[in-house]
């Protein structure tokens, strides 16, 4: 077993087969008003807009495991870019809200 086994899930990201940690920050960077629309349960909304300014505050350690997800993929790419650029390490684009609630087994809330 290497060293971060245990905190890998058993539920791998379909699109690369990498294993997202089981106790990762999930982090919602669509707006707000879709944000209570719908979320994972758990979920930091963190608006795309203003990532790059609340990043260091929401995520101060840039060891801490982090799963980012939106509508389709797309604006968590991004917000993935950004962290590896600002030294993040364990980054991972979970894809869309819907799909990655199936495979994380959390409920999607509504509200705040």
């Amino acid at each position: 077993m290497g060293f971060f086994s245990h905190f890998m899930a058993a539920v791998s990201d379909q699109k690369t087969g990498t294993e997202l940690p089981a106790d990762a920050r999930l982090i919602d960077v669509r707006t707000h008003s879709e944000f209570i629309s719908g979320h994972i349960e758990g979920a930091i909304n963190l608006p795309l807009d203003r990532f790059n300014h609340d990043i260091h505050q929401v995520i101060p350690d840039k060891s801490t495991p982090v799963v980012l997800y939106c509508r389709s993929g797309a604006r968590s790419g991004h917000a993935l870019s950004v962290m590896h650029q600002l030294g993040y390490t364990q980054v991972f684009n979970g894809g869309s809200v819907g799909s990655l609630a199936l495979r994380v087994k959390k409920e999607i809330k509504r509200g705040v």
